[in-house]
C-alpha cells in the first residue's frame, strides 16, 4: 500500500506543497543566469549631501577666477593707459595736491617697498598663485572666494609686470600711478592686493573657513 501510493502520489497535495520543496537558491541563480541586476541600496545621507555640494563648489571656483579676471583685467588696462599717455608726462592732479596720477616704475614690492629684492617677490607671488589655485579645490564659501580672487588678480597683474616688462624677465618693474599725499605711489593690482587681504583678515576673525564651516575658539 505504501508502495502504491509512492508511485502514484499521494491525493489532494497542492502544487505550491511540492514547489516549497524546491532549493531556495534556485531563485537567485535563475536571476543571475537572465542577467537582471539586484535591487541597489539607496545613497546615505553623507553621499547626498557631498553631490549636493559639488555645485556649491564649483559655482565659489566660478566667483574666485571671474573676481580674479576682473581685477586682472582692469590692472593690465589701466598700466597700458598709463605707459601710453602719461609715462614721461607731468602728473595729472584729480583732486589737487592730495591726489594724482604720476607714472613711475617700482622694482620694489606693493608701495615701493624693497627694490632690492625683486626676483623674490617675483618668485613669492608665484607661489601665492599656487596655493590660491589648490585651495579653490576646497572653497565652498562665497566671501572666501571674493577674497582669493582678489588676491589672484593682483598677484597675477604684478606678476605680468616683473615677467614682461623691463630690465628683464623676473626682474621687472612694476608700473604704479596711483600717488595721493605723503603716501607710497601704488596701482590697482596693490588695491586688489590689499582688500584681499583685509578681507580674509576679518572672515578670520569671524571664524569663517574656505571650506564654509565655522569655527569658535
Amino acid at each position: 500500500m505504501a508502495e502504491a501510493e509512492r508511485i502514484i502520489g499521494t491525493p489532494g497535495t497542492p502544487d505550491a506543497a511540492r514547489a516549497e520543496q524546491e532549493r531556495p537558491g534556485d531563485d537567485a541563480a535563475s536571476r543571475e543566469g537572465s542577467g537582471a541586476e539586484p535591487a541597489q541600496t539607496p545613497s546615505g545621507p553623507d553621499e547626498r549631501d557631498a553631490q549636493a555640494e559639488r555645485p556649491r563648489g564649483r559655482r565659489r571656483i566660478a566667483v574666485l577666477f571671474a573676481v580674479a579676471g576682473f581685477a586682472y583685467a582692469l590692472d593690465l588696462i589701466s598700466k597700458m593707459i598709463v605707459v601710453a599717455k602719461l609715462e614721461h608726462h607731468e602728473p595729472i592732479e584729480v583732486i589737487g595736491d592730495w591726489l594724482r596720477f604720476e607714472a613711475i616704475r617700482n622694482a620694489g614690492a606693493a608701495f615701493g617697498f624693497g627694490e632690492a629684492f625683486t626676483v623674490i617677490f617675483t618668485v613669492i607671488a608665484a607661489a601665492v598663485i599656487v596655493v590660491i589655485v589648490r585651495l579653490a579645490r576646497k572653497l565652498y564659501s562665497l566671501p572666501w572666494a571674493i577674497a582669493l580672487g582678489l588676491l589672484l588678480g593682483g598677484a597675477l597683474g604684478n606678476l605680468t609686470d616683473r615677467i614682461f616688462r623691463s630690465p628683464g624677465v623676473f626682474k621687472g618693474a612694476v608700473v604704479d600711478f596711483i600717488a595721493p599725499k605723503h603716501f607710497a605711489v601704488f596701482n590697482l593690482a596693490d588695491s586688489a592686493i590689499v582688500c584681499g587681504g583685509i578681507l580674509i583678515v576679518l572672515l578670520s576673525f569671524k571664524g569663517l573657513d574656505p571650506d564654509g564651516t565655522v569655527h569658535k575658539d
